[in-house]
């Protein structure tokens, strides 16, 4: 992401060029007052085998383009995800990435909050 002089950043969700590493690509974007957004780029990647996200803060995530499956602890049904779909994510509710599709990278849009008021 670029500032244009002292005024706004911009870039595109899109441009993320080649992989760097075989690991996930994490971007911040914008963090302030606890609140963060991220952009994740997933190729073919899933949370390790029993391990869980129990995080304090509450995720709203949106799939911008790809596939993916989350899953949530105590859930018995897979929550599969197209490009489109996004969810919600209370804070302290075990979750993991099930599944990313390894044959186009899934694009992630990721907002953290401290607190989420509907």
């Amino acid at each position: 992401m670029k500032r244009i002089s002292s005024g706004p950043c911009s870039g595109n969700l899109f441009e993320f060029g080649a992989p760097a590493s075989s690991d996930e690509q994490v971007d911040a974007l914008v963090e302030d007052a606890g609140v963060s957004i991220e952009r994740i780029v997933s190729r073919g990647h899933a949370s390790p085998p029993d391990f869980w996200y129990d995080s304090p803060r509450a995720e709203w995530v949106a799939l911008l383009s790809g596939a993916a499956t989350l899953e949530f602890e105590g859930e018995r049904e897979p929550h599969p995800m197209k490009a489109g779909d996004h969810v919600l994510i209370e804070a302290h509710c075990r979750h993991r990435v099930a599944w990313t599709s390894d044959t186009e990278p899934s694009v992630w849009l990721a907002v953290y909050t401290p607190e989420v008021r509907r």
